[in-house]
């Protein structure tokens, strides 16, 4: 019996034991589980703060992106403007001209100086004519109206008569030229 009543206080012991493990793993991993939570709930605080810090850096940009928009039109009406401005500013002498030679006996004399000076007034705005009578076609500078049989074996392929005269402003195309191309 005596056996029986020390096996029975071993297994109460170890029991007491077993019971004081399991006490103790578990008051860990509650311990543990409120640290986790801890750092979730930090974790969770950090990262509200870091979006909340994105979305103020991208409402910045955004304005200041606007902004730049704003300022780019603004300065591209100014420019086109001063641009006009500065062309009637010089075609308005030419007007002048005009005005006077209407009051001119000799029409013919007054007329010529007014083209003069507003070819001049063009050529010094960066405006130049093209030359095409007798140069190759070209369909990035002429715009055939018409083909007519060539005059010469030389005419062929080539512009023989400008209908209205093509204009570069600054080397690129204003105005293409009309022209007749012979065949």
């Amino acid at each position: 019996m005596k056996r029986k009543k020390n096996k029975s206080k071993q297994e109460s012991k170890s029991t007491e034991k077993d019971l004081n493990t399991k006490e103790q793993t578990s008051k860990v991993e509650v311990e543990t589980e409120t640290e986790t939570d801890a750092d979730a709930v930090s974790r969770e605080e950090q990262l509200e703060i870091d979006l909340e810090e994105a979305r103020k850096k991208q409402m910045y940009l955004r304005a200041e992106f606007e902004n730049y928009k704003n300022r780019t039109a603004k300065q591209q009406l100014q420019l086109s403007e001063t641009c006009a401005q500065k062309t009637i500013e010089k075609i308005l002498p030419v007007v002048d001209d005009f005005d006077r030679a209407a009051q001119q006996e000799e029409l013919t004399e007054g007329i010529s100086l007014v083209y003069n000076k507003l070819l001049s007034t063009l050529e010094n705005l960066g405006v130049k004519a093209m030359e095409s009578t007798g140069q190759p076609f070209n369909p990035d500078e002429h715009e055939a109206i018409t083909e007519i049989p060539a005059p010469t074996d030389e005419l062929k392929g080539k512009v023989v008569d400008t209908i209205e005269k093509g204009y570069f402003l600054h080397d690129k195309i204003l105005r293409f030229a009309k022209v007749v191309v012979g065949k």
